[in-house]
């Protein structure tokens, strides 16, 4: 089990904390794919944007991929000289001179946003490669929030849409239907795609699988994903890229969170300064239950509170939907104990709010030698900042 105590006491909570040395171990798995299969990899900023590491992160990736300008902007700012691939269901006129000037690939969704796009990119002195996102209409992922192949969907170009439409200028076709998903899915995907795309991907240069790859995860079949990367490099002669977020920077984030108070309202409740809705939302949308630690032992989710040390963990808003779950604990809660949620880099620091005037949590990166950084304090003027 992880030792919290080389922070746990340290920190001012609500507190995320990286840990270094388990951001290097998981690159250094992706490295690993990269060397042996001649794969590029890009960060997935939507998942874990704390630049603070980009420079270490691009000494192991090819580069990020980005959602937006803002995105696109950072990756090129402190990623160094790596490449910044973008996507967007659609792109704003006022953005896409700067899109142009920062980007090495840009991927479009429809035949209409490439339309609208090519003369411009065609008449910029930079040499870009131009994408278009396609839809498999095949995902295997259960949640319908993230789950890009639903009907009626809005991300990516079908088949039959793509064989009407011009594809001089494009040089790569994008996909992304997976979310924290092992290979065996991917290669059932693959194999879908190469059936449906085949004809087209004879006319192109690169395939981006896009994220949703679970690589750094234990017990992960490397040998389907690079089975599946083979598949196209050897059938088509292509570049392939992933663009993971989750397997970039998984299990090498933390939350900890202090208990305010402890009340009984038929079963028992701590209120803890870390709010699911705020510092976490996945939590809720999702749903899912995150791992808690107390005193480096394990809790799991309570089943039906007969047991003394069952809780309910709710945030400090006025959310009456704010509960982060019910857990059984090892010892029983009072007010000033600290626990630790797990797994708490990706999709947290990057959609945190400050609903009801929540603080923001303070970000702290435990360096591989043990000390520990402070990366960032948020104040009163970052919650008024974001308001009028």
């Amino acid at each position: 089990m992880y030792d919290t105590s080389l922070f746990i006491q340290k920190v001012n909570t609500p507190a995320y904390v990286v840990d270094e040395a388990q951001l290097i171990q998981n690159l250094k798995i992706l490295d690993g794919v990269r060397k042996r299969t001649g794969v590029k990899i890009l960060l997935a900023q939507k998942a874990f944007s704390m630049y603070r590491v980009y420079p270490l992160i691009g000494k192991y990736l090819d580069g990020t991929t980005a959602s937006g300008v803002y995105e696109a902007k950072l990756g090129k700012e402190y990623m160094g000289n790596r490449e910044v691939h973008i996507y967007a269901p659609a792109f704003k006129e006022k953005d896409m001179q700067e899109i142009i000037s920062i980007s090495d690939h840009i991927v479009f969704n429809s035949p209409k946003q490439w339309g609208k796009w090519k003369e411009k990119i065609a008449s910029s002195p930079k040499t870009l490669s131009c994408g278009i996102r396609i839809n498999p209409e095949y995902a295997e992922v259960e949640t319908d929030l993230y789950n890009p192949c639903i009907p009626g969907s809005r991300l990516g170009t079908k088949l039959e849409d793509l064989k009407q439409m011009d594809l001089s200028g494009i040089s790569g076709l994008h996909f992304h239907t997976m979310c924290e998903q092992d290979a065996d899915v991917l290669w059932r995907t693959v194999q879908i795609v190469d059936k449906k795309f085949g004809p087209i991907l004879k006319h192109m240069k690169w395939i981006n699988f896009g994220g949703g790859h679970h690589i750094t995860k234990k017990g992960y079949q490397m040998n389907l994903l690079e089975k599946s990367i083979s598949l196209f490099q050897e059938k088509y002669g292509l570049q392939v890229y992933l663009e993971p977020g989750e397997a970039i920077a998984l299990n090498a984030g933390f939350l900890v969170s202090e208990v305010l108070e402890v009340m009984e309202n038929q079963k028992k409740i701590a209120i803890l300064d870390t709010s699911a809705a705020c510092h976490m939302p996945d939590v809720l949308e999702m749903p899912y239950y995150p791992d808690i630690l107390q005193e480096n032992i394990l809790c799991k989710p309570a089943q039906d509170f007969s047991d003394k040390n069952q809780y309910r963990l709710g945030g400090p808003t006025c959310l009456a939907g704010d509960v982060i779950g019910d857990y059984q604990f090892a010892e029983p809660l009072k007010e000033g104990d600290r626990i630790v949620f797990c797994d708490m880099a990706i999709y947290t620091m990057v959609k945190n709010n400050t609903f009801n005037g929540m603080p923001l949590p303070s970000i702290y990166l435990l360096k591989k030698d043990g000390k520990l950084e402070l990366v960032r304090n948020f104040t009163y003027d970052d919650f008024k900042n974001r308001l009028s």
